[in-house]
């Protein structure tokens, strides 16, 4: 089974933070309340060099996903 990409994730002890789950390499959860992500990746020196822009990119797409979550609920 192939997981999607984005996962919106929830849990009641955060009543307002928003989890978006990253399931692809470099997994990682971003809680969008304060933008504060939880890689759950070990990286090496050279790996967070290379992955610095990348690292971006997806974060911008896990807000793109989330907004258009919203925008689908709202339908």
């Amino acid at each position: 089974m192939e997981f999607p990409k984005f996962l919106l994730g929830d849990n009641t002890d955060y009543p307002t933070a928003i989890f978006i789950i990253h399931t692809e390499y470099p997994r990682f959860i971003i809680n969008l309340e304060d933008d504060e992500v939880e890689w759950l990746e070990d990286f090496t020196k050279d790996d967070e060099e290379e992955l610095e822009d990348e690292a971006e990119n997806l974060i911008a797409e896990a807000t793109a996903f989330y907004d258009r979550e919203i925008e689908r609920y709202e339908e």
